[in-house]
């Protein structure tokens, strides 16, 4: 089952974020949750055209995350978008059909919201996540760049 994150699905979120050799690099999984993934959270939640889901087993733990986007433009005639992220998967339940089902209800969502295109990006080192979106029909129609401002 899909839904909504609520707070304290947060550190199963930033669990998942972590677990594989760039997240781990990257993220703060810790005992207590850092400042900045509550803040963060703080912020998704506030914004309506952002929505932090959870995929949850029978007993409602967090077995997979990602984040949907809702972005206005100008282009293509004020098209609106979803931009879907930080997608993950717990480990142990990876290669049973979850990752598709998310991403084809995030499809539905932005669908229902009246966007025009569902856009997301994958690291290049994750060959084998971008093999898994290019089966569910996204195509590599742009190049994507990106500026670390840390």
């Amino acid at each position: 089952m899909l839904r909504k994150a609520h707070s304290g699905d947060l550190p199963a979120i930033v669990a998942l974020l972590a677990d594989d050799p760039l997240g781990a690099a990257r993220e703060i999984a810790a005992e207590r949750t850092d400042r900045a993934y509550l803040d963060a959270f703080a912020a998704i939640a506030a914004d309506r055209n952002q929505l932090l889901a959870v995929a949850v087993d029978d007993d409602d733990t967090v077995i997979g995350c990602l984040q949907l986007s809702f972005i206005p433009g100008l282009s293509r005639t004020g098209m609106w978008r979803g931009q879907i992220e930080s997608v993950r998967i717990a480990a142990n339940h990876r290669g049973g059909g979850l990752g598709a089902a998310m991403i084809e209800w995030a499809v539905e969502q932005a669908r229902a919201r009246g966007c025009g295109l569902v856009q997301l990006t994958s690291d290049k080192r994750r060959p084998d996540a971008i093999r898994f979106y290019q089966k569910l029909g996204f195509v590599p129609s742009h190049e994507g760049l990106k500026l670390d401002l840390s």
